[in-house]
């Protein structure tokens, strides 16, 4: 059986290392617009965050975004951020038994 290399980034909240599967992407456009890259492939400068509501709002808090790209970002962004970790999360606790 081959080992596969498991593709790690690291938490721009908590500074860890995590697998890249735990993780979602947020990207700055060249336009200076900030959105959610839930494939990881929009083109941009992209900064993760651990699918935690409690990281996520950690982030929200800290305004971590803002400081990572540089710009202000608007608290819609936040909230949406933290709308879409607490689905995933959901997500993936009601399908983690299917796999």
């Amino acid at each position: 059986m081959i080992n596969r290399k498991i593709p790690m980034r690291k938490d721009i909240v908590t500074g860890e290392m995590k697998p890249k599967k735990e993780l979602v992407r947020v990207v700055k456009n060249k336009e200076n617009e900030v959105s959610l890259d839930p494939t990881g492939k929009k083109p941009g400068r992209g900064a993760y965050i651990f699918l935690d509501v409690d990281v996520a709002k950690q982030a929200q808090k800290e305004r971590t975004f803002n400081k990572a790209f540089g710009i202000k970002i608007d608290e819609s962004f936040y909230e949406e951020l933290v709308e879409y970790v607490d689905h995933q999360v959901a997500r993936r606790e009601l399908f983690k038994d299917e796999k």
